[in-house]
């Protein structure tokens, strides 16, 4: 008897833990958010949130000729007000569990993005997962009105083409929550952000037919790296610039070079796997940092007449000239880091303090404003080719002219 009774008892219990959920939304009372853009304005913030359509992008009903996704504006004293705000105009409440992409407006990084940053790390409905970009030259409102031809929702375009340039092309990189807010915490570095801004006319992006042409009036595209101090936008880095900070932060995971030949025309050479090593140390008492790194790659393109790539000595002439391309490209951003910014985007203050931890501390109050802008930086490049591709020389010696 005592047995049926604890039994029963343990079956109420239970019941009790699968009562449902008590405040539970349905999936048609919410707008779920794609893009988010956060400009200021005066002492004020405009949030913008791109939200999808869900009749235009269901397979079944095909949609009735209406944007995919549509655009609420909101300005407030705080950003969480403005959020809450566009309940005015929307009819559902934002959801940002699926938010792709987080713009952050010139006007908004130049000012200091830090408080906008508190509200997407705090908020339990924002994962971690967005990538964050910078507009250049225009706001971020305008920059998530920019219809895109390939992916009919624009913030997924976005985050997709980011992804694809970082793997392919080295002078963009992709940025989570979390990475940003470890690099404005962290006392040995600065954070970078990708640029993007409007190709064309902006009127006309925001309509159709952009996206019902072959070649679109108006296109997004990534360009360049933001460099901030602190929280604050500084300047930006040049497109060769941006691939320096790559090689040196060991982002890069493919790209595309060339050097020239002797004779005339070019070798383009296909990065296929990068390795690089940061240390710091101390030499004769002051600081300095050391740059190895190795990359690997496949001869892509041939321009070159009478190019012997059959000849060790040619193979090796060609990886001599991209080590010493791919050195100078590094230096130029550090340059620019150095003397134009003042600013450790690299992270060579963190290579310091795991060098030297006591040092460190003695360096780390005035480092960006002193110590780096003068700190000697030894690089050292080992570049190698693998492959020739399908054809060893080109055709193009066979050629008659």
């Amino acid at each position: 008897m005592k047995r049926k009774a604890a039994c029963l008892l343990l079956i109420l219990t239970m019941t009790l833990l699968l009562t449902g959920c008590w405040n539970r939304t349905e999936l048609n009372e919410l707008a779920i958010a794609v893009g988010m853009g956060i400009d200021k304005q005066g002492d004020q913030f405009q949030v913008s949130v791109q939200v999808v359509d869900p009749g235009q992008v269901s397979a079944k009903s095909g949609g009735d000729g209406r944007a995919p996704t549509t655009l609420y504006t909101a300005k407030a004293e705080t950003i969480f007000e403005a959020v809450r705000k566009m309940t005015k105009i929307s009819p559902r409440k934002i959801y940002f569990s699926h938010l792709r992409i987080c713009v952050i407006g010139e006007s908004m990084a130049t000012d200091g993005m830090a408080k906008a940053l508190d509200l997407l790390s705090r908020d339990h409905h924002f994962r971690t997962d967005f990538y964050l970009v910078l507009s250049k030259d225009t706001s971020a409102e305008d920059i998530l009105k920019i219809l895109t031809p390939l992916d009919p929702i624009p913030a997924n375009d976005l985050f997709s083409s980011l992804d694809i340039s970082e793997k392919n092309w080295s002078p963009s990189m992709t940025v989570t929550l979390d990475e940003l807010i470890a690099a404005l915490t962290s006392e040995g570095t600065e954070p970078v952000m990708t640029g993007l801004r409007i190709i064309g006319n902006k009127e006309a992006g925001e309509r159709k037919d952009n996206v019902e042409k072959i070649a679109p009036h108006t296109r997004l595209e990534y360009s360049g790296l933001a460099v901030f101090k602190k929280d604050k936008l500084i300047g930006w880095l040049n497109e060769d610039e941006s691939k320096g900070y790559n090689f040196i932060t060991g982002k890069v995971k493919s790209s595309v070079g060339f050097v020239t030949c002797p004779q005339g025309g070019k070798v383009i050479s296909e990065i296929i796997r990068t390795q690089t090593t940061v240390k710091g140390r101390f030499y004769r008492g002051e600081p300095q940092i050391n740059i190895k790194m190795r990359v690997e790659a496949n001869v892509g393109e041939v321009e070159c007449p009478h190019l012997d790539l059959t000849n060790v000595s040619t193979i090796y002439d060609i990886e001599k000239k991209e080590e010493e391309k791919i050195e100078e490209v590094m230096k130029s951003a550090i340059r620019k880091a150095q003397k134009s910014y003042k600013a450790d985007i690299f992270g060579f203050g963190e290579a310091i303090h795991r060098a030297d931890p006591k040092a460190w501390n003695t360096l780390k109050k005035n480092w960006s404003s002193e110590h780096f802008a003068d700190l000697p930086v030894n690089i050292k490049v080992d570049f190698k080719l693998r492959r020739l591709g399908t054809i060893g020389s080109s055709f193009l010696n066979d050629v008659k002219e």
